[in-house]
């Protein structure tokens, strides 16, 4: 049977369920290596984005352990997720107890993962969901292209044919039902992988080109030898600067807050002044235009919008290069509101939309010593930057 092409008109309900209960021994390190930080950003978190971003996830679940509560709250600030599920004692457990969690959101299909694979490509969840069907499963796989050996007591015994031998990755994709039911079937028995449980329950399974980039972390130099993108980073530094002048109103925006006063911010959007100057901060390091040529002011879609949604996009556009934002600072001018006990609020809400651990992130406020428009409290002026890491330019 051919698999069954995704509709673009009646979308199958499909959700990835990521398996991070595991403890990580072998990796090192003081915390399970799924909650480590891997260029800026825990692992769990970038595997999540990977999901999130493809068009056709409808819903993301994870399986934590149950002392991982903390680390969890963590890695997954400011992402709309499921809600997450207690795993067991073994990794096979533990994606049953996903899967039976699912069952009140009925999915057409399920793709299982391991949160330590946090390399995932657009490109290989396409060819996954493609070929996955109501009868079949499919795995990514590399054929296996080293001599094998058969050995024991240290000694060669025999070498084995690696024809037709295969390495098989996740996200691993199954028709929902059946691997649900083939995972209650498994029973005590302890299989490698899904495709095994699936196997073992007659359950047809494809294998489809895997990457090599898919990595799984899994020892200390794992994580000394990546750098998430397979090529070498270089840094880059953009600023960005933004005025609004003030107009009736009872509150304004800063950095995402929403502060009371008694005037109220002019612009197109929310007119957050924090949240545009970063914006621009990160397209000019970027190199990518600014706020005005992504979000134009002409365009009445973005009429009143929030500017999370502008930062969030800038944030997009560096994961998919492959990059990583280091850093990035704001800095409020005004005399009024005040900002110092909202700072630490703007510097979470900031390190949410951003997927970054908030140590990351500076905000800080100044006046103008009642000189110019801002010190005659006219309007709120924004200065930021931001600082990156990305790919080295290929004419390089």
């Amino acid at each position: 049977m051919s698999p069954t092409p995704v509709n673009a008109t009646n979308p199958p309900n499909i959700i990835a369920l990521i398996v991070a209960a595991g403890r990580g021994r072998r990796a090192g390190g003081g915390i399970p290596k799924q909650y480590r930080m891997l260029d800026g950003q825990m692992i769990l978190a970038r595997a999540i984005h990977a999901f999130k971003d493809h068009p056709a996830i409808r819903s993301i679940c994870v399986v934590i352990h149950p002392d991982d509560n903390d680390l969890y709250d963590q890695a997954v600030t400011g992402l709309q997720i499921l809600p997450p599920v207690y795993g067991g004692a073994t990794r096979q457990e533990s994606v049953k107890n996903g899967l039976e969690a699912l069952v009140a959101h009925n999915p057409d299909m399920v793709l299982i993962h391991d949160a330590a694979r946090c390399f995932l490509s657009a490109s290989l969840l396409d060819r996954i969901i493609a070929a996955t069907d109501h009868e079949v499963g499919a795995i990514p796989a590399l054929a296996v292209t080293d001599t094998l050996k058969r050995a024991e007591n240290g000694l060669v015994t025999a070498t084995v044919s690696r024809d037709k031998l295969w390495r098989a990755q996740t996200p691993q994709a199954f028709p929902y039902k059946a691997i649900l039911d083939a995972h209650r079937k498994a029973g005590s028995r302890e299989l490698t992988d899904d495709a095994a449980v699936a196997e073992a329950a007659g359950l047809a399974v494809r294998i489809v080109e895997g990457d090599a980039e898919n990595i799984k972390l899994t020892m200390a130099e794992d994580f000394k030898e990546s750098t998430g993108s397979g090529q070498a980073l270089e840094p880059r530094t953009g600023s960005g600067f933004d005025v609004h002048r003030f107009e009736p109103g009872d509150h304004v925006w800063l950095c995402g807050i929403r502060i009371p006063h008694e005037s109220g911010l002019k612009g197109h959007s929310d007119a957050d002044v924090g949240l545009h100057a970063l914006t621009d901060a990160i397209l000019g390091a970027l190199a990518d235009g600014d706020i005005g040529t992504h979000f134009p002011p002409s365009d009445p879609k973005w009429r009143g919008a929030s500017s999370d949604r502008f930062l969030a996009h800038a944030g997009e556009l560096v994961r998919k290069t492959g990059g990583q934002i280091t850093h990035c600072d704001v800095t409020l001018i005004c005399e009024r509101p005040r900002i110092g006990t909202h700072k630490q609020a703007m510097r979470d809400r900031i390190a949410a939309i951003l997927g970054l651990n908030v140590a990351r992130v500076s905000v800080k406020a100044t006046t103008t010593e009642q000189l110019g428009f801002t010190g005659r409290e006219e309007g709120i002026a924004a200065q930021a930057t931001a600082t990156l890491l990305l790919p080295a330019p290929k004419d390089q």
